[in-house]
């Protein structure tokens, strides 16, 4: 099927009326949570609206909310149509949907595959933004096995900048030089300007990873030990953008217990308007039922600023980014769970510079089933004041998944 990225304007009530002799379908949203639900993602398979319109699956389609507004959508790797509903507590709306040519929206996910910064694969959406470290950092030897965070305070795409100042090549010959003169005052100026570890006015790179799970990587834990996956080896962008970016990232094997092979792969999925990735995580070559676990990196500057609550579905942590007395701000970091599972801390035998241990959400994986599981970040300068904030955006988010808007279809 054709993969076409569609989406938006605002289109007046006169052009919805002016396509009104073309046949059209009403997708039905309800929201059976006590709470609003605004510009959340809902997913249609595209052969049912095809199949509704009697249309080639080339054709193209236009969505209109109740206002007789155009809403922008995409289509998705896995034939859904993806696109942003907003619904009252308790309530229902109603899109429509007809044949026609949509209009065109800004681009606000999007991610790529950096191997000008040791195989980085990185994404951004309107809130913030993530790194997965690739195989050329592992071959350095460097230890890093987690998700990194990048903060971001705009809607704007930033990565991509960050990415071109801080590799840039002229710069990097003046700083040598620099340097090789004995000018080291005037080399650490000249790489402040251009590093991303340093907020340009958009935010920056201030969180520390290491040799932990970082921002929210899961790990398998047989006999509670953390069994850490390293670098990926192979990925596939899969969607990037209008309004989803999703990548699949493949691992080296590992060995677990007495399965010498087993091969992790994972489904990376950010949202428009989202903090949080959606994650779903197989292991392949796995015999036997495995504690996995989703972790957060505690770190020594804020030893007990970690929230974990079972039964709403989280775990939270409130990290001080890299340079705690500076004025970067706090990462908020968490992750969200759809199915019940055990929380708690669990600290290294010693620390392992100054990470701590971790917080974790841990449930049982059945060879052959998915683990899916959602982390992200927030940032003390973009929407998130305190950690009471985050926590709740967290325990809302979990409400969330664990009871999904539903979707029908019908003319």
């Amino acid at each position: 099927m054709r993969k076409t990225l569609l989406a938006v304007a605002a289109f007046s009530t006169a052009l919805l009326v002016g396509c009104g002799n073309s046949e059209s379908v009403t997708v039905t949203i309800s929201n059976p949570l006590d709470m609003e639900r605004t510009g959340e993602m809902v997913e249609v398979p595209v052969d049912d609206i095809y199949e509704q319109l009697n249309l080639a699956d080339t054709a193209q389609f236009v969505i209109y909310d109740e206002k007789a507004q155009e809403v922008p959508y995409q289509l998705t790797y896995d034939d859904k149509v993806v696109f942003p509903v907003s619904i009252a507590s308790n309530a229902s709306v109603n899109y429509t949907i007809q044949q026609g040519t949509p209009g065109i929206v800004n681009t606000v996910v999007y991610g790529r595959y950096y191997p000008e910064r040791l195989d980085d694969i990185a994404w951004e959406n309107d809130r913030a933004a993530y790194r997965a470290y690739g195989p050329a950092l592992q071959r350095s030897g460097e230890k890093a096995y987690g998700y990194d965070v990048f903060t971001k305070n705009t809607e704007d795409l930033v990565v991509e900048d960050r990415y071109a100042m801080e590799l840039d090549s002229m710069a990097w010959v003046q700083i040598n030089a620099l340097r090789d003169a004995g000018k080291k005052e005037a080399a650490d100026s000249l790489v402040r300007t251009i590093s991303y570890h340093v907020d340009h006015g958009n935010g920056m790179d201030c969180y520390a990873v290491g040799p932990t799970l970082g921002g929210g990587t899961s790990a398998l834990m047989p006999d509670s030990t953390i069994v850490y996956p390293y670098c990926y080896k192979d990925y596939e962008i899969l969607d990037n953008g209008p309004l989803r970016f999703t990548v699949k990232l493949v691992f080296n094997p590992l060995v677990v217990k007495n399965d010498s092979n087993v091969i992790e792969t994972r489904i990376i999925q950010l949202d428009k308007g989202s903090q949080l990735n959606k994650t779903t995580v197989t292991y392949d070559y796995l015999t036997q039922t495995t504690p996995v676990a989703a972790g957060l990196v505690l770190h020594a500057a804020n030893p007990k600023g970690y929230t974990y609550d079972a039964s709403a579905g989280y775990i939270a942590y409130a990290d001080p980014t890299t340079e705690p007395h500076s004025d970067n701000g706090v990462v908020y970091v968490g992750a969200v769970f759809p199915e019940a599972v055990q929380t708690r801390v669990q600290l290294f035998n010693k620390p392992v510079g100054d990470a701590l241990g971790h917080v974790l959400g841990v449930c049982d994986y059945e060879a052959g089933n998915e683990f899916v599981y959602y982390w992200g970040s927030g940032w003390s300068k973009y929407g998130f004041s305190k950690a009471d904030d985050w926590n709740k955006y967290l325990k809302d988010y979990a409400q969330k998944v664990r009871n999904p808007l539903t979707v029908s279809i019908q003319k």
